[in-house]
C-alpha cells in the first residue's frame, strides 16, 4: 500500500429498508444474503412492483432502525412506527425486484398506510424471510449464491480514495451516501478495488465479482430527498469512470465465508 498504509474498514453501513437513509453501524454480521438486517424490508407498489429512489427519491429521507427483529421508521412530519417482522404464517405476497420474483411477507396494514401517507402514493412494505429466496446473477456467482432485497449482489464495497477522486472534480462534495456502500475501506489508490478479485475483512472472505454500475440514483440529494439538478455526480463520472458495462463506482461482493465484520478490521487483498 502507499506510504506503508494498511488497507482498513473505515465505514459499515446497512439500509434496512431498500433505498431508506443509510445507517453507519460498528459491526455487522455477515451472513449469506449480506450484512444482518441489510436490505430486508422493501416498499413495493400495489402490484408488487418494487419501488426505489430512482422513482421515489423521497424514500432516502425514510429512516430505519433495526430493533431486535422488528424495525423503528422515521421520516419527516411522521409519527415514529414501529413495524413487527410478520410471521412466517402470515400472508406471502410476490413482488417483483428488476427480473426476479420473489414471495415475500407482507407486513401490517399500518405500516402500509405509514409509508404511503409520507410518500404521498399507495405502497405496501414487505419483508425477506429465509424461505423469500432470490439467487445471484449465475454469470458471476454459484448456484447456492443468494441476495437479499439488494439490486444484485449481498455486499458492496467502495474506497475512500474513489470517492475522494470523485469530489476533487466536482463543485459541490458528495457524501459517501450517495452511492450506498456496505463496506467503506481505506488506505488504497483511488479505484483500488477495480483489481481485486477475493479479499478478507477481518477474517471473513469475500469475492469481488462484478464493478458496481451506477444510475440516476446518485443524484438524489440525501438531505433533501429530490433530484440534484445539475445531474451530479453521475454526469462527472461519465467523464471518466464509463466502461462498455455503463458508469462503474465501487465492487460488488459475494460472501464465501460468514462471520461478524467490525470498523477497523484490516483488509487483505488474497487475489
Amino acid at each position: 500500500m502507499p506510504g506503508g498504509v494498511e488497507l482498513s474498514v473505515s465505514s459499515l453501513w446497512i439500509h434496512p429498508v431498500k433505498s431508506c437513509a443509510p445507517a453507519p453501524v460498528h459491526d455487522a454480521l455477515v451472513e449469506v444474503r449480506g450484512l444482518r438486517n441489510d436490505r430486508r424490508w422493501m416498499v413495493v407498489a400495489p402490484d408488487g412492483r418494487f419501488i426505489t429512489g430512482r422513482q421515489c427519491p423521497k424514500l432516502v429521507l425514510l429512516r430505519a432502525i433495526p430493533e431486535g427483529l422488528d424495525v423503528r421508521l422515521d421520516a419527516p412530519g411522521m409519527t415514529t412506527l414501529h413495524v413487527r417482522r410478520p410471521l412466517r404464517d402470515g400472508g406471502r405476497f410476490s413482488v417483483a425486484i428488476w427480473k426476479d420474483r420473489v414471495d415475500a411477507l407482507a407486513c401490517s396494514q399500518q405500516a402500509d398506510a405509514w409509508l404511503s401517507e409520507f410518500l404521498g402514493r399507495p405502497v405496501r412494505l414487505v419483508y425477506m424471510d429465509d424461505s423469500a429466496q432470490r439467487g445471484v446473477d449465475p454469470h458471476y456467482g454459484w448456484a447456492t449464491d443468494e441476495v437479499s432485497f439488494a439490486d444484485g449482489f449481498p455486499l458492496l464495497l467502495l474506497s475512500q480514495g474513489s470517492l475522494d477522486l470523485l469530489n476533487s472534480k466536482l463543485l459541490v462534495p458528495v457524501p459517501m451516501a450517495r452511492f450506498r456502500p456496505n463496506v467503506v475501506v481505506r488506505g488504497c489508490e483511488p479505484h483500488g478495488e477495480d483489481s481485486w478479485r477475493r479479499i478478507t475483512v477481518g477474517m471473513v472472505e469475500f469475492e469481488v465479482v462484478k464493478p458496481c454500475t451506477r444510475c440516476v440514483f446518485t443524484t438524489v440529494d440525501t438531505a433533501r430527498g429530490e433530484f440534484d439538478g445539475g445531474g451530479e455526480p453521475l454526469n462527472t463520472l461519465k467523464t471518466y469512470r464509463r466502461s462498455d458495462k455503463g458508469v462503474t463506482f465501487g465492487q460488488n461482493l459475494i460472501p464465501r465465508t460468514t462471520g461478524m465484520i467490525r470498523v477497523g478490521d484490516p483488509v487483505a487483498i488474497i487475489e
